[in-house]
């Protein structure tokens, strides 16, 4: 890994929004381990977590970027057809959080209107309040990890892949139980770990080997989907298709075992 101490405007505007934000928020963690209350009462604490962390970052990022829109997870969008316009989640993880699994991050990217009307992020930063590990990154000038350049790994055997798992309420749950099965039997190692921005931005940083969704908000990948591209990796839908974030599949990888993916997934 190389070392890189430069940093943009808008990052170092959207890194300093998250790091206040996410001070009450480890604290909030910390007290869910020891909460003695029923599950939706659990449920209720993390809710208002949620909201003030997805409150915190919209004032202090719209204070900063007057000019710019936002698409939240928890709110109404604002201007959300302004030119450039931030994506928040606030907790990506939240069943994690309520079960105080450390596995969850503060998701936000920008996006820049194109010609046409659609939306592509060009800058994107997930923190791991926990670990402490701030991944970011703008569209053509690769991805840091806390200042230091990572790439997707190398590896072509023995992947480990993170998903989310098959659930019989969820739609589309025969399906993803055969996907699940296939990737299991070609040799692979399989996580769900609960988090998908955390997940692709593990991707992009060489942990995982693959990753993919089926159902997903477009704050849950914006900032990842950036994050995996700039590493080197890929981003397509299950079947290989050019990927766009309006779509709610998302099959990211380290590009060497992506069309091994696509046949293992594809429908």
């Amino acid at each position: 890994m190389r070392q890189d101490n430069t940093q943009s405007a808008i990052i170092t505007v959207i890194t300093r929004a998250i790091l206040k934000a996410a001070k009450p928020l480890v604290r909030d963690f910390g007290e869910v381990d020891k909460l003695q209350i029923s599950k939706k009462g659990t449920a209720n604490f993390v809710t208002s977590a949620d909201l003030r962390t997805e409150r915190m970052l919209v004032e202090d990022l719209s204070r900063d970027r007057r000019d710019f829109g936002f698409i939240t997870e928890e709110n109404e969008a604002i201007n959300p057809i302004a030119d450039q316009r931030f994506v928040i989640d606030p907790i990506d993880g939240t069943t994690n959080f309520i079960h105080a699994i450390p596995y969850f991050c503060i998701s936000v990217a920008v996006e820049k209107r194109l010609n046409d009307g659609t939306y592509e992020p060009t800058v994107a930063v997930i923190y791991d309040p926990i670990h402490d590990e701030m991944f970011t990154a703008e569209r053509g000038k690769g991805i840091l990890l806390n200042g230091w350049r990572v790439q997707v790994s190398r590896r072509t055997e023995e992947a480990l892949i993170s998903t989310t798992a098959p659930r019989t309420t969820r739609e589309g749950y025969p399906q993803m139980r055969r996907m699940f099965d296939r990737v299991i039997e070609s040799g692979a190692t399989l996580r769900c770990s609960g988090s998908a921005a955390l997940d692709l931005a593990y991707v992009a940083a060489g942990r995982l080997d693959a990753t993919w969704y089926h159902h997903l908000q477009r704050w849950d990948m914006a900032a990842g989907v950036l994050l995996v591209q700039e590493a080197g990796g890929f981003v397509t839908t299950l079947n290989g298709d050019r990927h766009h974030l309006g779509q709610p599949q998302v099959l990211a990888s380290n590009g060497l075992i992506h069309n091994e993916m696509v046949g293992l997934l594809g429908e």
